[in-house]
């Protein structure tokens, strides 16, 4: 089975732009390699219904409970199931934009202690062991200040899910804040995460430079898995 890594990070991080090229660094070291990316908005009817939430048409995020929100990017992934073992049994490593993290850091950024606590495990619970999906080896977080975030969206180009300039989730800088402390939280609880700080000083680390960072704890992660 694959070496699975997870890239994750608040909206604006750079994951996919880093999950780009981790893959083709790995493709040039001779590894095969397949990019799956969520949500998958086209490919799946929770996609799609992701799509519509983030766009307001269930509500705004405080109208929402988190339980149920978490269901629909649950519900993305178990759709995609075949998509990701198939995956996971062709290729040598897997590179997954967003992950499982990603809708427990979300959706528990929602809530106060100790429903937060609570809801991070049942929707570890459901993801895994209901829904059977893969854990991944190695899960890199993006880490970066809400703040600076939201300068990098605005940068964005137009994405197929919404004509907005930002979505949700992604204009709100306060709840960017409390997900990313549900990062950091989860990478420090947990063994296999690995942090790459965004920022040097006040200032956002180029691509490049935090592009070589990453890269060069997957291929230490995937020597020691191949060892």
């Amino acid at each position: 089975m694959a070496l699975l890594i997870a890239l994750e990070g608040i909206d604006g991080s750079g994951k996919g732009t880093q999950s780009a090229r981790l893959v083709e660094h790995l493709l040039q070291l001779g590894q095969k390699v397949e990019l799956l990316s969520f949500p998958r908005y086209e490919h799946t009817r929770f996609g799609a219904a992701i799509g519509e939430f983030l766009n307001g048409k269930f509500g705004q995020l405080d109208e929402v409970h988190p339980q149920l929100a978490s269901l629909l990017f649950a519900g993305d992934r178990f759709e995609s199931k075949d998509v990701i073992l198939d995956a996971a049994e062709r290729n040598d490593v897997v590179v997954f934009d967003r992950y499982v993290a990603s809708n427990i850091a979300h959706q528990a950024a929602k809530l106060a202690e100790p429903e937060r606590s609570q809801l991070m495990q049942w929707i570890d619970s459901i993801e895994h062991e209901v829904y059977g999906l893969p854990r991944p080896d190695l899960t890199i977080l993006l880490d970066l200040p809400a703040t600076a975030a939201q300068l990098l969206i605005a940068e964005k180009a137009a994405r197929s899910y919404t004509d907005r300039a930002a979505d949700l989730q992604e204009a709100d800088g306060s709840y960017l804040e409390r997900v990313r402390q549900v990062y950091r939280s989860l990478a420090a609880s947990n063994k296999n995460w690995q942090v790459v700080e965004c920022l040097s000083g006040d200032e956002v680390r180029s691509i490049e430079d935090i592009a070589t960072q990453l890269q060069s704890i997957a291929r230490d992660t995937l020597a020691s898995t191949r060892s």
